[in-house]
């Protein structure tokens, strides 16, 4: 009994000790849960796939799963070693791997100083962003281009109508009845030109004496502006002079004309009394040499005593 008890002590033991290496033992990883919600395809990502961080594997797919308010969207959930520096600018992408097509998940980004991704309720897990894949952004240009042709096709197909076709012939027979009219024409259009060119030729010969006229044009206008610059200066100088000369004056009337007004007035009674005097000596010439009688008196007036 002993040594059966022995045994399947020691079995038991063996077994866990198997489970337990299996299950990793002291080296088992311990893994961090993320969410991201995608809304594009996920066609070829698998449970398991790997997530990579700048290329090497830190985790799997854990869950993919619709949402289902929105069918548009799939959230994925990913193990993501713990400790693999997760920050709030991390971006998630799809990638394919190779020619088989196996997609798996791409991290990218992450600043040194940018802080770390925390879940934000009521989220359970924090989500890390995401961008379009490389083939979501090729299907977004292949569309646009697509579209882009379309329009361009139908804009030449109606550019190219039967009424605008029917005018583009019409054109293309003017054009020929024009060329054929110029062909008909080419010796009346080459003697034009024949003309033209000694028109030309004249016209630089008389170019070429007109530019003597013209220089000496030139000449007589720069004489004439120094002329005209001499007379403005003599102009000047006559204005001076003229202007000195009628403050003279002006002095002259103030000072002189009161002393000839004065003298005039003199000469103005002088004139006067020899004038009586003369009038008087007319009269009587003795008055010059006996003296004045005196007049006397008249009827009614008193001799003089």
């Amino acid at each position: 009994m002993l040594v059966g008890a022995f045994v399947l002590a020691l079995g038991a033991l063996l077994i866990a000790i198997l489970l337990w290496l299996a299950a990793g033992g002291a080296f088992q990883t311990r893994y961090d849960l993320y969410q991201a919600t995608e809304n594009e395809s996920v066609a070829g990502l698998n449970l398991n796939a790997p997530v990579k961080f700048n290329g090497v594997d830190v985790g799997k797919v854990r869950a993919i799963h619709l949402d289902p308010l929105n069918p548009a969207l799939v959230h994925l959930l990913f193990a993501i070693e713990h400790g693999t520096p997760i920050k709030v600018d991390t971006v998630a992408v799809l990638r394919t791997q190779g020619l088989t097509g196996i997609a798996y998940v791409e991290l990218s980004g992450g600043a040194r100083e940018a802080a770390t991704l925390r879940a934000i309720p009521p989220n359970a897990y924090p989500v890390i962003q995401t961008k379009p894949s490389l083939s979501a952004r090729l299907e977004n240009v292949l569309t646009s281009v697509l579209s882009k042709v379309d329009d361009t096709s139908a804009s030449i197909n109606a550019v190219l109508s039967p009424s605008n076709r029917a005018a583009f012939q019409a054109a293309l027979a003017d054009m020929a009845i024009v060329a054929r009219t110029v062909a008909a024409r080419k010796d009346a259009i080459d003697a034009g030109i024949t003309s033209a060119a000694r028109t030309f030729q004249n016209t630089a010969g008389a170019s070429a004496q007109i530019s003597p006229v013209v220089e000496r044009i030139g000449r007589s206008a720069d004489a004439v502006e120094k002329m005209g610059t001499e007379v403005a200066r003599t102009s000047a100088s006559a204005g001076t002079a003229v202007d000195l000369a009628a403050t003279q004056l002006q002095h002259l009337g103030n000072d002189t004309l009161p002393e000839l007004t004065r003298t005039l007035a003199e000469l103005s009674a002088l004139s006067i009394s020899l004038r009586r005097l003369s009038e008087q000596t007319e009269r009587d010439p003795r008055g010059l040499l006996f003296g004045r009688k005196p007049v006397p008196p008249g009827p009614g007036e008193a001799a003089p005593p």
